[in-house]
This record gives structure tokens, sequence and C-alpha cells, in this order.
């Protein structure tokens, strides 16, 4: 087997997860279900992955590499730094109210953290790169002027991170998008107040 078939069989495996995970999360999927939704015998499993444990790494890792390069488009698609995270923050909220495509660190993070450290430090790399990148773009807003000098850029970002992982979490629990509504009309009056004058 090549490098690239064995890489590409590897990556069939965990696309075929994501979905499960999205709607069932990790423990509420078995390994069969993966295996037959990947299409690979259940031999193939181990030879790519050492347990379950490990794949479920791997497809958190995969999922936040896709995520954190849409969120590069999304915050280097506005004009302004504070364009930036207005444009991440209107995606994140379409996102949710879109079933098939939602936030995994939301689906996973109460349930596995306390599971396996494994994938707790998965969901920890990936997060981490959502709010430094959140920072690098509320510190260009304060560079550009389009957001006040000064602010804590850090402590922004992780604010605004949290306060999103939370909406989503009671929208979830509602099945109502009535949280997610808050948050962006909460970002906005931040963006709004900390915006130059």
């Amino acid at each position: 087997m090549t490098s690239s078939t064995y890489a590409d069989v590897r990556q069939g495996i965990i696309d075929a997860a994501l979905p499960l995970f999205m709607h069932k999360g990790f423990t509420g999927v078995g390994l069969t279900e993966i295996l037959a939704a990947a299409k690979v015998p259940k031999g193939s499993f181990y030879h790519y992955f050492g347990s379950k444990e490990v794949f479920g790494a791997a497809v958190i890792d995969s999922y936040f590499e896709r995520t954190l390069a849409r969120i590069d488009d999304l915050l280097a698609q506005g004009a302004t730094g504070r364009q930036g995270i207005l444009n991440y923050f209107e995606d994140w909220r379409a996102c949710q109210l879109a079933e098939s495509s939602q936030c995994l660190a939301v689906k996973l993070g109460a349930e596995v953290s306390d599971l396996s450290e494994t994938l707790r430090a998965a969901l920890h790399r990936g997060t981490s790169g959502i709010t430094s990148r959140l920072e690098r773009c509320i510190e260009r807003g304060a560079a550009d002027g389009s957001l006040a000098q000064g602010l804590d850029a850090k402590v922004l970002a992780v604010a605004l991170y949290q306060s999103w992982v939370g909406a989503s979490l009671l929208a979830k629990i509602n099945h109502d998008r009535g949280p997610l509504d808050t948050a962006m009309a909460g970002t906005q009056q931040v963006m709004n107040l900390t915006q130059q004058v």
C-alpha cells in the first residue's frame, strides 16, 4: 500500500465518522457503525488507529484543521479586524442553525472531557487555535482603527468564544435560535463599544 493510499483510506474513515459523532456523540457511535459508514473491514481500523480513543482524537484534529482554515478565510474577508470578527460569528450562527453543520466542540466537550485526556487535549488544541485567531484579528482591529487600542485582545477573544459556545449549547437544549441571536446582538454591542472613536 502506498503512503498516499494509506493516508486516503485513513482520512476516509475519519470523514465517515465525523457526521456520526456530530449526530450521536463519541460514546453513542460504535466501531461497527463507523466501519460500515467507511466501508472498510474491522481489521483495517486497527491498522490505522490503535484504539477508538486515538481515532476520536484524529477525528477532532481533522475537524479543527478544516475549521481553522475556514476561520482564517472568514477573518481575512473582513476589510477591518472588527468586520472579520463579525464575519466569523455571523458564520457561526448560520452553521449552528443548519443541522448538518454544527460545532464538534459543543457536541463533544462535556461528553468526553472527563472521559479521556487524549480527547480533551485534542479539543483544547482546537479551541485554543480558534481563540488565538480571534485574538490576532482583534489586534488587527486595534491596529487598523476599527477597534479601540489598549484592549486586552486575548481576554476579549476568549470571552466572545465562551459566550458563543454557551449560546450554541443553549440553542441545542432549547431547540431555539434565540441564544444564538442574543450572542450575535451581544457581540455586535461589544464590537460597537470597542470601536475606535
